[in-house]
């Protein structure tokens, strides 16, 4: 049976429909900075204030999220799980998403804010997005081989944009 391809904006609007607080780091921040990638999942970082938390969980709700890694059982994440600093690997209504409590071992949405950017994704929707030369410097020091790929690639945009 055909699945349908990730909604990653409709994702997007419904956190920022919540007021969750939130910062994309992955792949779809760099797409949206202009590097020309492919990605299969949304991963975004959230502050772990307790306000936010419930927001979070409400739009998690809304979005019928559940854990990947065993989709039989359907478990749903609650807030309390939310709070920690874990990896959180979702499925929702409009594709895969990947919620980062904290990156590379210490770094939480509060350490990563000043490194955002603000984007106007449509007329109604603004997000904030990891600035590509961090989004270059977290790839880097992961070291992954699926990182490593598309260094070259983040490196040339974030050069063309340093022309712009």
């Amino acid at each position: 049976m055909p699945t349908r391809p990730p909604d990653f904006l409709t994702i997007l609007q419904v956190l920022a429909e919540y007021h969750v607080d939130f910062i994309v780091i992955g792949g779809v921040g760099a797409v949206l900075q202009g590097a020309p990638l492919a990605t299969f999942d949304l991963d975004v970082i959230h502050s772990r204030v307790p306000d936010n938390i419930d927001r979070l969980a409400s739009a998690l709700h809304s979005l019928e999220s559940h854990y990947r890694y065993h989709p039989a059982e359907r478990r749903r994440p609650k807030a309390r799980d939310l709070a920690g600093p874990e990896h959180h690997l979702l499925m929702t209504n409009a594709g895969p998403l990947d919620l980062l409590g904290i990156v590379l071992g210490d770094r939480s949405y509060g350490d990563l804010l000043g490194r955002s950017v603000q984007m106007r994704i449509s007329s109604d929707l603004k997000i904030r997005v990891l600035d590509l030369a961090m989004l270059i410097t977290l790839k880097e020091e992961l070291g992954r081989e699926k990182d490593k790929a598309t260094l070259g690639l983040l490196r040339r945009t974030l050069k063309e944009q340093g022309r712009a």
